[in-house]
């Protein structure tokens, strides 16, 4: 795959995307410690068996997506032959992968499972709100509720 010579802008914009994705890695850290420590509420009693099922799933499939997309993107930085620093938002130097030497061909291949995961992700999300929605507006349950504070739960 020939290389185009990145323009500034384009540069910047890896840059902050880098920074970004380190930032989630963090937090899914703490977002999954706080799951961890803090018992996970109950699906509702009207919910089908599959719907639960599916829930379940879901969340499972969004902790493994949260902390394996920046991985491997920055596993695909480290193997890149450009030899790029990574500068967090222009002001935290973040090293490369240890023993992750440069190659194009390990670049290349995680750059495909990171649009893999990019568009899992993406495809996820929209099933996520989906889901909530129909539970709101449809179902009339507390789902949505649970998850968005602002949201009014319904008369007992």
């Amino acid at each position: 795959m020939e290389r185009l010579p990145p323009t500034s802008f384009k540069f910047e914009l890896y840059q902050w995307h880098k920074s970004f994705g380190i930032t989630i890695l963090l937090l899914s850290f703490a977002r999954l410690s706080w799951r961890l420590t803090h018992p996970v509420p109950n699906l509702p009693e009207t919910m089908k068996s599959w719907e639960k099922a599916a829930a379940r799933f879901t969340h499972i499939a969004f902790y493994f997506l949260i902390f394996a997309q920046p991985l491997v993107g920055w596993i695909m930085v480290s193997a890149s032959t450009l030899g790029i620093d990574t500068v967090l938002f222009k002001f935290i130097p973040w090293p490369h992968v240890p023993g992750i030497s440069p190659s194009e061909g390990l670049e290349d291949f995680m750059k495909q499972v990171h649009h893999f995961l990019a568009f899992s992700l993406i495809g996820l999300l929209v099933l996520h709100i989906g889901a909530a929605l129909k539970h709101h507006f449809v179902e009339r349950d507390d789902v949505l509720a649970r998850m968005i504070p602002m949201v009014k739960r319904k008369e007992s």
